[in-house]
């Protein structure tokens, strides 16, 4: 079974670039949209920038694989679907960094241990929180998990709204996409694929 390259061990990093030097990046691009970043209400608006980026993008500094090595193995003998459904998803994709915006859907069936859901949840935060393509972070958010749990099989949705499309280019405001990804079990049993998709339908 073929899973997405793990390159957590590569993000966690210092950067090379300090908050001061984001800063004058960000006055730079107010210059070139044609303000003045001297101006009274934009004075400390290159440092709120950096601080929301930081935010925007902590996943760089995360690591999922760490995140998931605490599990729990006394569940008496569960083996059936785990679903954890509309786990708010905010990320920036990485071709014009505008936001994307939509819910994800997480399953997994345990093979001998859990995981808390609040990691579930968290896995999906760290991956979203990068500059992604919709494809990629689906198949990363499934295969880390995984990989992690052990599990017999892993599926992930997506369904999600690209700021790109809805509020420039082709303007569509009300397209959605939507991307899964099955490993395991939710590939190789189709019962078990169209449960999942019966159930984060309702």
């Amino acid at each position: 079974m073929k899973l997405v390259k793990d390159t957590e061990k590569d993000l966690i990093k210092k950067p090379e670039v300090t908050d001061k030097q984001a800063e004058e990046a960000f006055k730079t691009i107010l210059k070139w949209i044609g303000e003045d970043p001297s101006r009274e209400g934009l004075l400390e608006t290159p440092k709120r920038v950096v601080k929301a980026f930081k935010e925007y993008f902590k996943g760089y500094h995360q690591n999922a694989d760490q995140d998931l090595t605490k599990t729990f193995g006394d569940v008496e003998g569960y083996d059936d679907m785990v679903l954890e459904k509309n786990i708010t998803l905010e990320s920036h994709c990485e071709h014009h960094m505008a936001p994307i915006i939509g819910v994800a859907h997480v399953a997994y069936i345990p093979n001998q241990k859990v995981v808390g859901l609040s990691k579930l949840a968290r896995t999906v935060e760290i991956f979203s929180k990068r500059l992604q393509t919709q494809e990629r972070l689906t198949m990363q958010i499934a295969s880390t998990l995984m990989k992690a749990l052990d599990a017999k099989g892993v599926a992930v949705t997506i369904d999600a709204a690209h700021q790109c499309m809805t509020m420039r280019g082709i303007k569509k405001e009300r397209a959605t996409t939507v991307t899964n990804y099955f490993l395991g079990s939710f590939k190789e049993d189709l019962s078990i694929q169209n449960r999942y998709l019966r159930y984060i339908a309702k």
